[in-house]
């Protein structure tokens, strides 16, 4: 049964992890099928919370070594969807 695998992931300083979240992506980039990013921008505000939304691919051992090491990062958030085919 083939499984789908989505990750929410809340970064609550865009501005402070940034450069260790894109090193975990970067790392784990074959694994990512889809990546979507979320935070509030206007004229006069760029919000420093984030949302990321990712769609997995691949081994299953590699996706959850990519959760882990991205719920280590302190102040992100990860959930987990996931959908049984």
């Amino acid at each position: 049964m083939r499984k789908r695998i989505i990750f929410g992931v809340q970064v609550t300083n865009r501005i402070k992890n940034a450069l260790e979240i894109q090193e975990i992506l970067t790392e784990f980039g074959c694994n990512i099928k889809t990546r979507l990013g979320l935070h509030e921008v206007t004229e006069t505000v760029c919000s420093t919370l984030g949302i990321l939304i990712l769609e997995m691919y691949g081994d299953i051992k590699q996706i959850k070594d990519m959760e882990t090491r991205l719920k280590a990062v302190q102040g992100i958030v990860v959930k987990k969807m996931v959908f049984e085919e």
